[in-house]
This record gives structure tokens, sequence and C-alpha cells, in this order.
């Protein structure tokens, strides 16, 4: 990443971290079973993937607990309220992210490719979040939280990092993109997401 985005690492973040939890906290009381973008998964499996992946992140950064769900084979059942566990990630992740450097070279992550220089690990994060915020809304039918101000410099990182994780089965094949597709489109087709996806053209 330039030096320019690489300043811009927090605001990044922030705003992933923001839209998930809009997202969540926009999901209507009936529709937590719904499908979503990630194939076989209900918004539950994709809150709990989610979740677990902003606790590892922090765990890897400062200790303290991981991820209590698989995060590749999520439950899919929460008892009682499902976003105070979202909130609590969150929060772990932004502190965990506070005490980092802005240009510390070598952050540990849970990611294969183990530690990253803070922009690049922490605009993954970023990704994770981001990325779920948008199946989420777009399952539930709330209006995208994923603007092409943010998946700029998503994608700067995801072309960086994604290849190694597909074999991990974290994202699906690339998809072809729509010549006329923004950068949005270009990152959702990227990670294996259709941009035009819909619960009813499955």
């Amino acid at each position: 990443m330039s030096e320019m985005a690489a300043a811009q690492w927090r605001i990044v973040l922030g705003e992933a971290h923001k839209a998930l939890r809009t997202a969540v906290e926009g999901v209507p009381a009936d529709a937590w079973d719904r499908p979503t973008p990630c194939d076989q998964w209900t918004v539950t499996q994709v809150l709990q993937h989610a979740t677990g992946d902003q606790l590892a992140f922090a765990s890897a950064i400062v200790g303290g607990p991981g991820p209590t769900e698989d995060p590749f084979a999520p439950s899919g059942r929460i008892e009682g309220d499902k976003v105070v566990d979202l909130r609590a990630a969150l929060d772990a992740s932004a502190r965990a992210w506070a005490s980092v450097a802005d240009d510390d070279p070598q952050v540990p992550t849970p990611l294969p490719q183990g530690t990253l220089p803070a922009p690049v690990g922490a605009v993954a994060c970023a990704l994770d979040a981001a990325v779920h915020a948008w199946d989420i809304a777009t399952a539930t039918g709330q209006a995208s939280p994923l603007g092409e101000d943010l998946a700029r410099p998503l994608l700067v990182v995801a072309r960086q990092i994604v290849e190694p994780l597909r074999n991990y089965g974290a994202y699906a094949p690339a998809i072809t993109t729509d010549p006329e597709a923004d950068e949005v489109g270009v990152l959702l087709a990227y990670l294996g997401r259709d941009p035009r996806w819909s619960a009813g053209k499955r």
C-alpha cells in the first residue's frame, strides 16, 4: 500500500467495523435464518463467522479469548441477544489495533501468512468485516454498507492476501467481472461473490 494509504488504515478499519455493526443491528427479527451470499450459510452463521474473525485478529495481536465457534462450520445457533457478542468482538479488535504502531512491519495475524505490516494486516481485518457486512445487508434487504471509498483500499489488500486464503476455503474462486462494474463489484467478484446476488436467484 502507498504511504498515504498506510496512514489511513485506521480510518478504513473503523469504517469497516461500523459497516458490520450497522448491518447486524439492522437485521429484522425474522431474518436470521435467511440464506446469504456465503453459500449454504444463514445470516446467523455469517454473523458467527464474522464475530470469530474479529476475535481471532484481536487474540493474535494482544492475546485473550479467540472464537468460540468453528469459523468454517458455525452452528447457526445463538441464545439471547444476537448482537452483543459482535459488539464485544469489534471492541476487542479495535482495542488490539489501537495498540499497534502505524508503521509496525510485523503484526501477528490469524491468517496463514502470519505476521503482516500493520497497514496490510489491519485492512485485511477490515476486508473481512466489510464483506460480511455486505453479505448480511444483502441477505436482509438493507442498503449496501460497502461503497467505493471503502472498497478501493480493500481491493488493494485483497489482491495481496486472498490467493493463499482460497486454499483454506476462506474465499471462493474469483468470478468474471462485469466490464462495467464499479470498484465494489470488482472487489466482490474477486472474492467470489456475485455483486447482483439475491436470495431469489440462488
